[in-house]
């Protein structure tokens, strides 16, 4: 039995099925985890969404920003509606099981197992792997609560920028879905700075990627993100950083994950469907 944790698919299924065919994926002995960005931009996301749902107890998928806009704009909030290619799932007969299917997906994955942590984003360094599990439940709650329409309308904004434990309400909830699904750099207090996107070394003074602040409290733990397709494939310090950038024509990344011996990365090669920048 193998496991396989895939970065951003984005829309992107028939280069998605490629990776599988290439993995020789089989669901009924493997098992597939998912970084997130699931749908957006690309031109098959509802069929990106429907594979997922039928994959049950060998998928583990965690949320990410595109897939949260997809909810924000199925419940309402039209924020950023221009910037999004989802009219085919929002339209599909079975919008409704595919949108309470991805409302029930995690934030955050913690595997004993294979001791690893996955994460769309990143986290900030006054976090370790504990406290991001615990944190993220709080949203996954305010997701699947009956009135989780009034939590996604709050969902966009900045701020507030730095984490503090007495943060309360949709600021706290805010932070956290920031942290988890947009973070690449932050200061060495770890003040979220969500504008920064560009590849390290072109940043501007004091900005640092979030997995390189000093002192870090999850420096000794293996994580698994994805979201940040200028930095692509990229490992050290216990990070794997797998968005290659399928989606711009780069490629799509998976990694066969086991608990002690050496990560191993299979790529496929993409088209691309979008130009950098848009």
């Amino acid at each position: 039995m193998a496991t396989y944790a895939i970065g951003d698919i984005q829309g992107c299924r028939d280069e998605f099925a490629r990776l599988l065919e290439r993995l020789a994926f089989d669901p009924t002995n493997d098992r597939l985890w998912s970084l997130g960005d699931l749908v957006n931009r690309g031109p098959k996301s509802l069929e990106v969404l429907r594979f997922f749902k039928t994959l049950g107890e060998c998928a583990v998928v965690v949320l990410g920003n595109h897939d949260l806009h997809l909810l924000a704009l199925a419940a309402g909030n039209q924020r950023h509606a221009r910037d999004s290619t989802l009219d085919a799932v929002l339209q599909a007969p079975d919008r409704d099981e595919l949108l309470h299917w991805l409302r029930h997906r995690p934030l955050f994955f913690h595997s004993k197992k294979k001791n690893v942590a996955l994460v769309h984003a990143g986290l900030p360094p006054q976090w370790d792997c504990t406290q991001a599990a615990e944190l993220a439940t709080e949203v996954e709650s305010a997701l699947r609560d009956t009135g989780y329409q009034e939590f996604l309308q709050g969902l966009y904004g900045n701020e507030p920028s730095r984490w503090r434990d007495d943060l309360r309400g949709m600021d706290r909830l805010r932070f956290i879905v920031n942290a988890l699904t947009r973070l690449r750099y932050c200061d060495a207090e770890g003040t979220l700075l969500l504008k920064e996107k560009g590849l390290p070394g072109n940043q501007p003074e004091g900005a640092l990627p979030w997995f390189q602040v000093p002192g870090r409290r999850s420096r000794d733990e293996r994580i698994i993100f994805g979201h940040w397709s200028t930095l692509g494939y990229h490992t050290e310090d216990n990070i794997w950083a797998i968005d290659s950038g399928c989606l711009w024509g780069g490629e799509l990344t998976a990694i066969r994950v086991r608990r002690k011996k050496t990560i191993e990365r299979i790529a496929i090669d993409c088209p691309g469907y979008a130009e950098p920048g848009e």
